[in-house]
């Protein structure tokens, strides 16, 4: 009792206390729990829930007044200044560790540096697109008329490559008219314009877990709350999943069921048909995020097909096998609901994006394309084997091994915590990808996902180890 008493006389300890307090209301302003003209907690309340003494609330609250983030009104309490904090992505939800931000493995992977090493990133090394392909397709774009140089697209995109799109998805069971697939200027953005149209602040999405951690940074930039479903290596545990859609009835399920990022895991046909029947139970709308279609060697089921377009809204992109920087994506989706995206579309973006369609239907067009993507598929095949070979002797396990793809999800030893040996490699410039990052519940503290295609250099299961190593004195 005499420790704990000198503890709360301490002043560094108050003064930490303090700050604590200050960081947790600025926290929620900026995440918008707080707005403008919002009444902040009583004093005792906030108190009794951040296990402090009221005081200390007091001296955080007139700080805040101070400051100008905050303002009193005798008699009645404190609110949140007009002034609006600038939106904080980051803070929106519990704060975590940078390590295991659904941001962290994005920004150190497109930020790193040209010698830097990137097992943890979710692309392609340049020289393994079909750069050739892109040249022979940007010489002819170069004597094409004005209009495909400089003018704006249609808001639904190029009519060619639509028709094309079509093509391609009935190739695997999806029937749809070009009026029904809208171009974007990237995956990204269409699940951002689905959003737009489908959510309201406030309303359930349902992801899987582990799921892509950018479904989770765009859930949060639209204010959804994120409920999450453990995925299997055949699609979604479907009775947790009925479970999940009774307890929050959910407006959107947002998964992949051809290559699952980042398990690398594939959709069964009787998982596919039992999904179906829960959406069609609940109303659930489900948007099919298939982005890596072409790595598949066979095609696994896709809920578009099954679905035809009614409950389930299928949505594509080139970035992964053509180019990051030619960035052109797609959605399909009802003929009606289609109408109202374009609306979106120009609301937020005016016109598409005309030439990187155009290069992208040269591409495609191409005959040399096919070629390149059965030697693509194999090379990965290889590097799958090889990379799985390696991880295992350092006592790195796969989840499973994946029919195809580039993705490796695995587990790490014992005890091992994941950010910590990301946060190790990142300090010899290899950038790794921490399983917290793709996991909504962070469940997987033990796990980490590998790019095989980026994961040939030996400098990296160097650094594996030696990361592990410092892992398991600190256990």
């Amino acid at each position: 009792m005499a420790q704990s008493a000198v503890q709360m006389d301490n002043p560094l300890a108050e003064s930490t206390r303090v700050a604590m307090v200050m960081a947790t209301i600025r926290q929620r302003i900026a995440g918008r729990s707080l707005t403008p003209g919002s009444k902040l907690p009583s004093i005792r309340g906030l108190a009794g829930t951040l296990k402090v003494s009221a005081s200390t609330v007091v001296e955080a609250y007139e700080r805040l007044v101070a400051e100008g983030t905050i303002f009193s009104r005798p008699g009645s309490g404190f609110y949140v200044a007009s002034q609006a904090a600038p939106l904080s992505l980051a803070d929106i939800g519990p704060k975590l560790d940078r390590a295991v931000d659904p941001f962290w493995v994005s920004r150190q992977s497109l930020e790193a540096g040209d010698g830097d090493l990137k097992p943890g990133c979710g692309w392609l090394p340049p020289s393994w697109l079909p750069e050739d392909g892109i040249r022979r397709a940007l010489r002819k774009l170069s004597r094409a008329a004005g209009p495909a140089l400089a003018d704006y697209g249609s808001p639904l995109g190029l009519p060619r490559l639509r028709q094309l799109i079509t093509r391609r998805m009935a190739e695997r069971g999806i029937e749809a008219s070009p009026d029904q697939v809208m171009l974007t200027e990237s995956g990204t953005q269409a699940i951002d314009l689905l959003c737009r149209f489908l959510l309201e602040a406030g309303d359930t999405v349902l992801v899987d877990d582990p799921c892509y951690f950018n479904f989770q940074a765009l859930l949060r930039a639209h204010r959804a709350k994120i409920v999450s479903v453990p995925y299997t290596p055949s699609g979604p545990d479907v009775e947790l999943l009925g479970q999940a859609l009774a307890a929050h009835r959910p407006r959107l399920y947002i998964t992949n069921s051809a290559i699952h990022n980042p398990t690398g895991a594939t959709l069964s046909p009787v998982v596919a048909h039992r999904v179906l029947k829960l959406a069609e139970q609940f109303a659930l709308t489900i948007v099919e995020d298939d982005i890596f279609a072409d790595f598949e060697h066979t095609p696994a089921p896709r809920l578009a097909a099954f679905d035809g377009l009614d409950r389930v809204i299928h949505i594509g992109s080139f970035s992964k096998t053509l180019s990051a920087s030619a960035r052109c994506g797609f959605v399909a989706a009802r003929r009606e609901w289609i109408d109202n995206l374009i609306d979106l579309k120009i609301a937020t973006s005016f016109g598409g994006g005309r030439l990187n369609a155009e290069l992208v239907l040269n591409v495609l067009s191409d005959g040399g394309y096919r070629k390149h993507m059965d030697g693509l598929r194999s090379r990965l095949s290889r590097a799958m084997f090889d990379v799985t070979g390696r991880l295992k002797t350092l006592g790195i396990v796969p989840w499973i091994e994946p029919q195809s793809g580039m993705l490796l999800w695995c587990r790490l030893p014992d005890g091992v915590d994941a950010a910590e040996v990301a946060r190790a490699a990142l300090a010899k410039n290899v950038v790794l990808a921490p399983g917290n990052a793709f996991s909504p519940s962070q469940s997987a503290t033990n796990y980490m996902r590998f790019n095989v295609s980026q994961t040939l250099d030996p400098r990296i299961f160097e650094v594996l180890r030696q990361a592990l190593l410092e892992a398991r004195r600190s256990c």
